[in-house]
C-alpha cells in the first residue's frame, strides 16, 4: 500500500487532458509552451503516425472500412426511429489524434453567421472576427485566396489546397452546379466574404507533401515530444498511450484527478490546477461517470451525483449524409476524377450551397456537396447542415466499459426529411440536367426524384453516417441547457472544463474538426490568461 501512494504522488502534474484530438492537442501543447507547467494527457489508443494508412492520404476514404478494429473505438447507436429501425456505428479515432488521425482531412471552417450566433450567447469571445483571427494564428494555408487577411500562413496546422488543373470530372461537375444554381464558382470557400458557390479544389488537412496533417502531426511533433510521450528540450508534457479515462475525481465539487485504466491496471493521477476533458464523443459518458449529469439517471446506476445537470447528454446533433450516383453511359472512354499530378486532391470538386427548401436563408450555408470519383462513376456526397432533429446521450450502468446508449435522434423532426427531399428535387435534379450527357443519374432516378413517397423511402434506406457529432455538453448558460460556460467551465464544479467538439452551442455549417481547433485555442488561451493573473496575484 506504501508503493502504491508514493506511485499515486509522482502522478501530480499541473493540468489533466484526457483526449489528443484538435482540441486536447492544442491545449497540451499551449500550455507546456512556458516549460515551467507539467501537463499529462491520457490517450486511450496508441501511437500509430508512422503507419502508412494513417500518413498516406490516399487510405483516407477507406480507413474506417478496412481498419476498423485497430484505429477506431468499438460501439454502435441505438436503431434510428426515424430510419426504419437502421442503425449506425458510434465511433471515432482511438489513437494519437483522436478523430483527425482517421476523418477525410477537409477543413472547413464555420462561417461568420454561425459565430454571429455564438456570440450572440456567449459574448465576444466567439464574435466572428476573434474566430477569424484564431484561425490565421492556427493554420498554415498553402492555397489560393482573394484575401490573403482572412488567411494564416504561420501556424502550425498544415492546410494544402488540392493543387494542379481541375480533373476533368471536377471542371464537369462543378459547370453543371453553377447551371443548376446561379452560384458562380468561388476560390475559397474558407475567406468569409465567399461562404457559397462551387469548386474545384478542396482544402485539405495535408503538409505540402500531401501527407495527412492531424492534430498529431501538427501539436505532438518531433519538436514537441518523442515518439513515447516525453517532452523535449525541457517541456513538462507526458502523453500515456491505451491509457483509458474512467472517471474524474473530486474533493466536494473541485475536480482534482483522474483515475484511468492503463494497459490493464488501474491509476489515479492528480491535478493541482485543472482536469480538461477532451474526448470527443465520450465526454458526456466521462461527465456522468464522474457525477455530473441527471440526478434519476446516476442514481440509478449507483453513481453519487456531484452535480445535478439534465443537460448532460442532450442536444446531441449530427449533419445527415445523403449520396447520389452519376455514371457514365461510355465505360471506355479515359474518366479523370483527380488530378494527374495530383492524387492526394481526394475530392472531385464541391459546393456550399443554402438550404433549398422555401423561406430558408438563401444568403447561409445550408448544403454541402462532395465530388467522389472513382472509375466511369461520379457520386456526390450530400450533407445537409442545418438539422433541427437532435438526440442523447445515456450511460447504462456505472460500468465505464459498457457501451453507451446513443441516439442520434437522425429525422426525428420532420423539416429534416423535408429538407433533404429538397435538395433531391432542386439541386439533384437541376445539375443532372446540366452534367455533360455522358454522365446519368442512376441512383436515385429521376423517377424516383419525381415520386415524393419513392424519394422518402430512397432517403432512409439509402441514409449514410459521419463523424460529425456534437452539442451533447453544450457551451450555454445553465438556464439556456448549458453543461459549460463560455470558457468551458462545467456548471456545478470547479476546475473542471470540456473542450471538443462537444460544447459546441449551435451547429456549425461544415466539418467538425476546425471549429473543435478553435475550441482548443480559445480555451487555451483564457487559461493562459488565468495562469497569469494567478501569478501577479
Amino acid at each position: 500500500m506504501k508503493k502504491s501512494k508514493e506511485k499515486n504522488k509522482e502522478l501530480t502534474y499541473d493540468y489533466i487532458v484526457i483526449g489528443t484530438g484538435p482540441s486536447g492537442s492544442v491545449i497540451a501543447k499551449t500550455l507546456t509552451d512556458d516549460k515551467k507547467t507539467s501537463v499529462l494527457v491520457l490517450e486511450a489508443g496508441g501511437n500509430y503516425d508512422g503507419d502508412l494508412p494513417i500518413k498516406d492520404s490516399t487510405f483516407a476514404l477507406e480507413l474506417e472500412e478496412h481498419y476498423f478494429q485497430k484505429y477506431f473505438w468499438q460501439g454502435e447507436g441505438i436503431p434510428q426511429e426515424g430510419l426504419d429501425e437502421q442503425s449506425f456505428e458510434w465511433t471515432t479515432g482511438r489513437l494519437l489524434g483522436g478523430g483527425s488521425s482517421i476523418n477525410t482531412m477537409q477543413y472547413v471552417r464555420p462561417t461568420s453567421a454561425v459565430f454571429t450566433e455564438w456570440e450572440r450567447l456567449l459574448g465576444p469571445l466567439w464574435s466572428p472576427q476573434q474566430a477569424i483571427n484564431n484561425f490565421t494564428k492556427l493554420e498554415k494555408y498553402n492555397g489560393s485566396t482573394d484575401h490573403q487577411e482572412y488567411r494564416g500562413v504561420k501556424g502550425r496546422i498544415n492546410i494544402r489546397q488540392a493543387q494542379g488543373n481541375p480533373s476533368t470530372m471536377a471542371e464537369k461537375l462543378v459547370s453543371a452546379i453553377e447551371q443548376a444554381t446561379g452560384f458562380s464558382r468561388i476560390l475559397d470557400y474558407n475567406d468569409p466574404d465567399t461562404p457559397l458557390g462551387p469548386f474545384t479544389s478542396w482544402q485539405l488537412y495535408q503538409n505540402q507533401y500531401g501527407q495527412r496533417e492531424s492534430s498529431s502531426t501538427a501539436f505532438f511533433s518531433s519538436d514537441i515530444m518523442t515518439t513515447d510521450g516525453k517532452g523535449i528540450n525541457g517541456r513538462k508534457l507526458s502523453v500515456f498511450f491505451k491509457s483509458t479515462a474512467l472517471r474524474v475525481l473530486f474533493k466536494k465539487n473541485r475536480a482534482v484527478g483522474v483515475e484511468f485504466l492503463k494497459e490493464g491496471k488501474c491509476f489515479r493521477a492528480s491535478a493541482r490546477k485543472k482536469v480538461i476533458i477532451s474526448a470527443g464523443i465520450n465526454s458526456a459518458q466521462l461527465l456522468m461517470l464522474s457525477g455530473i449529469g441527471p440526478a434519476n439517471l446516476l442514481q440509478n446506476a449507483n453513481i453519487p451525483v456531484i452535480f445535478d445537470n439534465p443537460n448532460v447528454g442532450q442536444n446531441l446533433k449530427n449533419h445527415t449524409l445523403n449520396f447520389a450516383v452519376f455514371t457514365s453511359s461510355n465505360p471506355m472512354a479515359q474518366h479523370t476524377p483527380l488530378p494527374h499530378d495530383d492524387s492526394n486532391a481526394l475530392f472531385t470538386g464541391g459546393a456550399f450551397l443554402p438550404n433549398p427548401t422555401p423561406g430558408a436563408d438563401q444568403d447561409r450555408r445550408g448544403v454541402q456537396l462532395i465530388g467522389i470519383g472513382s472509375g466511369d462513376t461520379l457520386t456526390v456526397a450530400i450533407i445537409f447542415l442545418q438539422p433541427k432533429s437532435s438526440g442523447s446521450i445515456k450511460i447504462q450502468s456505472n460500468d465505464p466499459l459498457q457501451i453507451v446508449l446513443a441516439d442520434e435522434g437522425f429525422l426525428e423532426n420532420i423539416a429534416d426529411l423535408e429538407a433533404i427531399k429538397n435538395i433531391y428535387k432542386v439541386y439533384i435534379k437541376n445539375i443532372a440536367a446540366n452534367l455533360d450527357p455522358e454522365y446519368q443519374l442512376t441512383s436515385p432516378t429521376l423517377d424516383i426524384i419525381n415520386h415524393n413517397d419513392q424519394l422518402e423511402e430512397f432517403i432512409k434506406q439509402n441514409f449514410g453516417h459521419n463523424h460529425h457529432q456534437h452539442g451533447s455538453l453544450r457551451m450555454a448558460p445553465l438556464k439556456q441547457n448549458g453543461v459549460v460556460d463560455s470558457e468551458g467551465h462545467v456548471h456545478g464544479v470547479k476546475d473542471l472544463i470540456v473542450a471538443d467538439a462537444s460544447i459546441f452551442p449551435i451547429t456549425v455549417d461544415g466539418n467538425t474538426s476546425a471549429p473543435a481547433y478553435l475550441i482548443g485555442f480559445t480555451i487555451a488561451q483564457q487559461l493562459l490568461n488565468q495562469d497569469v493573473s494567478d501569478r501577479e496575484d
